[in-house]
């Protein structure tokens, strides 16, 4: 749990306190984009089917932590250094890049205990974290559309 916290701490000074390269709404928008995903991905994949879990199985009020500590947190550090005006394949790269910081720490919350597998298998990530990253990647670049045009 100590972990945890000191993950939920780290990223929030860090999203906090990193220059913004992306508006405010921009921010609202795309972490509520991800909580809601990341919400509906746990209702089928944890609560329906039991596939993983956070702390022990069923509803947990202790999960928020990961919802509100964590995931908003991660979209605004991501969505903020995303290297958009650079080659496709370094923007690869850098999507890569984060999917093999989340394996990483998905297992230390593993080896934490806050966080189990049943049923789900790690090598299930390799394929799950980059879709992730490229549904948040186009969810901002629809909502800066938006914004923009919204200005006109």
């Amino acid at each position: 749990m100590l972990f945890l916290f000191f993950t939920v701490i780290m990223l929030n000074v860090i999203a906090y306190f990193i220059p913004k390269r992306i508006s405010k709404i921009e921010i609202l928008a795309t972490s509520l984009f991800a909580s809601y995903l990341q919400v509906n991905t746990d209702v089928i994949l944890d609560l329906k089917y039991d596939l993983y879990g956070y702390f022990s199985k069923g509803p947990d009020w202790a999960a928020f932590i990961y919802i509100l500590g964590i995931y908003p947190a991660i979209n605004v550090i991501f969505l903020n250094y995303y290297p958009y005006r650079i080659q496709l394949n370094k923007q690869a790269m850098y999507i890569l890049l984060w999917s093999a910081l989340a394996m990483l720490y998905e297992k230390l919350f593993i080896l934490s205990g806050t966080f189990y597998l049943n049923g789900w298998k790690h090598i299930y990530s390799v394929f799950t974290y980059p879709v992730l990253y490229i549904m948040l990647m186009l969810f901002h670049k629809a909502i800066t559309k938006y914004v923009k045009e919204s200005k006109l």
